[in-house]
């Protein structure tokens, strides 16, 4: 959008030492939206390998085949890391490159990527956070009901042992899950993301599924590395109704996206509006075993959601509406509104006493999507992002001012990558990638980030 630029709101510059001395600061991945190599040295078929090759599913029918083709330049990548001074990255492990068959046997091939990818952070001074599972589900156990499928918990805790078995050695930093209201409601609710099912019942199921999984991880993973920083990441957005006319159905999505995971997380229940309808897909002790006390909850935050009532369209009546025609936008046409950011963080630590009880919180994703190019000198002037950036910085800055216990932010993302059912359309790197030479090209952004943390 043309217009972005001069309409962004014009702050003071922040600066790093505007935080706590030991504040983190990193960038994110995810293993599908950068690796390619889909069908590499073993590796297993995905439920985003599956959809992406299903015609129409994506925009331009992109799939994440090459994608980054992070899995051959790796060492390039994190050369860009320490260049930069970038001394926490966050990444993704591929289920389906570590089981094939999402069970089974471990492939190798799969196991020395990650390793020599682990290993090369580490000699670069560079810390590894790593999610166990971002979106991408072995497509064999999709077969197998997925997420619907109540036996997934145990598939995931054994997943999950491997992972710390193989490399907790070296990582203590540990996200169990990424997102998981997109991967319910999205994927298994509205369809629009992997394995692309629809309905109110696959919904639920998921839901809980996910949220016991969750849990389950968390206590695997502890118990195998007491010494280990693990918690699990999640949305965190404020849900407005589009108009009056919705607002029966904002409470809806605020759920979705926020209480239909946090309040198992906290208080072991569901909230009033699914308590009924999810029962039937639990068992006795559920509400014990999905509540668990995380070393830190992950937040990922981009922009507010509006809601609108739409019984034909959407999942409890509720569907995505559209923002006020006089907000700022991003080209993804998410608002920006750092202020938002703020308010929804002091809702999520007041309702949840996160203050009494000192639960370290920590920024897992934030970050916008333009339309970037390289202009005539093959430079990325993108200070549109760099504007974003710190107007949700100063949100996160009056937060700790306010005595709200959050202790590090992650960009998203290090680089231009797949997004998704958006394809490479929109971007939203610190560094450039042209996708058919896939040459990497830092932006003015991963500029700025490298004079912030300086």
């Amino acid at each position: 959008m043309n217009s972005i630029k001069k309409d962004l709101f014009v702050m003071s510059h922040i600066k790093k030492s505007d935080f706590p001395n030991d504040f983190i600061w990193g960038t994110a991945t995810a293993a599908y939206q950068i690796e390619g190599a889909w069908d590499k040295d073993g590796k297993g078929e995905s439920i985003w390998d599956r959809f992406c090759h299903e015609e129409g599913n994506i925009l331009n029918n992109d799939t994440g085949d090459i994608a980054c083709d992070h899995y051959h330049r790796w060492e390039e990548d994190l050369d860009l890391l320490k260049k930069y001074n970038i001394e926490n990255y966050r990444l993704s492990i591929a289920w389906a490159r570590i089981y094939p068959k999402g069970t089974g046997e471990i492939n190798p091939a799969g196991v020395d990527f990650y390793n020599n990818l682990i290993d090369g952070m580490i000699e670069r001074g560079i810390t590894p956070w790593i999610t166990i599972y971002h979106w991408d589900l072995p497509q064999a156990l999709q077969d197998r009901g997925g997420w619907t499928n109540r036996e997934i918990v145990n598939w995931f805790k054994d997943y999950t042992a491997t992972l710390i078995k193989l490399f907790g050695d070296r990582v203590k930093n540990w996200m169990i899950y990424n997102e998981p209201s997109v991967q319910a409601w999205l994927g298994y609710g509205l369809g629009f993301n992997a394995p692309g099912l629809k309905g109110e019942e696959n919904y639920l199921k998921a839901l809980h599924h996910i949220n016991l999984s969750i849990a389950e991880g968390y206590r695997v993973a502890k118990a195998m590395l007491p010494d280990g920083y693990i918690g699990s990441s999640y949305t965190l957005v404020p849900t407005p109704p589009e108009s009056d006319a919705d607002r029966d159905v904002a409470d809806n999505m605020f759920g979705f996206w926020n209480t239909n995971h946090f309040d198992p997380l906290f208080k072991g229940e569901y909230p009033k509006a699914i308590r009924e309808q999810i029962s039937q897909y639990m068992k006795d002790g559920d509400h014990e075993l999905i509540k668990v006390d995380l070393d830190f909850v992950g937040i990922q935050h981009y922009s507010t959601i509006y809601a609108k009532m739409d019984n034909k369209n959407g999942l409890f009546g509720t569907f995505f509406g559209k923002p006020p025609a006089d907000v700022k936008l991003t080209d993804i046409g998410w608002e920006i509104n750092g202020s938002y950011f703020g308010d929804i963080i002091s809702w999520f630590s007041d309702n949840y006493n996160l203050k009494q009880k000192n639960q370290d919180i920590i920024i897992t994703e934030n970050g916008a999507a333009f339309f970037d190019e390289l202009n005539e000198s093959g430079e990325c002037d993108d200070q549109h992002r760099i504007d974003y950036l710190e107007e949700y910085l100063l949100s996160v800055k009056n937060c700790i001012d306010n005595n709200i216990p959050l202790k590090g932010y992650f960009i998203w993302s290090l680089l231009d990558n797949f997004e998704w059912a958006e394809g490479y359309k929109m971007r939203f790197g610190l560094v450039h990638v042209d996708y058919k030479s896939l040459v990497r090209t830092p932006k003015k952004s991963i500029k700025w980030f490298k004079g912030f943390l300086e």
